[in-house]
């Protein structure tokens, strides 16, 4: 029998996630943020948070929303700022959150590497530049590697397309971004769907996260965004 909760509200799905924890969000801009699970966290009113994902937030919904109650202590992300990051860009001048840039390559191999119990890897993205100031070096085949160290999620918000009733999920398209590695990177895997199947209507083929990765599923109206400027 699965493990995974099919829960009916968001609340309960973000239940007892605490303060200082380290919490993975998925999602690359719009695409396959999990919108209700965030805005479910900042009902929750955990503090101190550590917030990995691609961006810092767009706008001001998702993750620029839970940025504004000032309950975010860092963030690790691929790109801080774009055109309507003006939450971060606020908070990030005054000093109020702190910043870890991370390329994106080497963050979803970072979370893919916790995943799969790998201690450490050498990478050669950003050798020679200021990201890896600090880092341990090492030549292979003549180029400069750096040590880069996983990423471990005390909780993972993502969100999937649809999820079966045992918590076997498929993604749509872009959507799918850092999901799966998310899923397997943390302690507590939260995911909100679109919809929820019984057992044997998803093509096992098509199943991208087992449900083994998978502590609780939340079903979910879709939500609609479009980029501020975009036509």
């Amino acid at each position: 029998m699965s493990r995974t909760e099919i829960l009916e509200s968001v609340d309960d799905a973000v239940r007892g996630i605490e303060d200082g924890s380290t919490v993975l969000v998925g999602g690359f801009g719009f695409a396959g943020m999990p919108f209700d699970l965030v805005d479910g966290l900042i009902r929750q009113g955990a503090k101190d948070l550590t917030i990995v994902s691609n961006n810092a937030g767009n706008g001001d919904v998702g993750l620029a929303a839970l940025l504004k109650t000032g309950r975010v202590r860092k963030v690790v992300c691929s790109f801080p700022r774009q055109s309507d990051s003006h939450v971060f860009d606020g908070l990030y001048r005054a000093g109020e959150i702190e910043l870890e840039v991370v390329p994106q390559g080497s963050l979803a191999e970072r979370m893919r590497a916790a995943g799969a119990g790998i201690g450490a890897f050498y990478c050669p993205t950003g050798a020679g530049t200021p990201l890896a100031e600090g880092k341990e070096t090492r030549t292979i085949d003549g180029r400069v590697h750096v040590l880069e160290y996983p990423i471990k999620g005390d909780v993972a918000l993502i969100s999937a397309h649809r999820a079966d009733t045992m918590g076997n999920l498929v993604y749509r398209k872009t959507a799918r971004n850092f999901g799966p590695v998310m899923a397997t990177a943390a302690t507590t895997t939260i995911v909100q769907v679109s919809g929820i199947v019984p057992v044997g209507d998803l093509d096992p083929e098509a199943v991208v996260t087992p449900a083994i990765y998978v502590d609780r599923v939340v079903p979910v109206e879709q939500r609609h965004y479009t980029v501020q400027g975009a036509r």
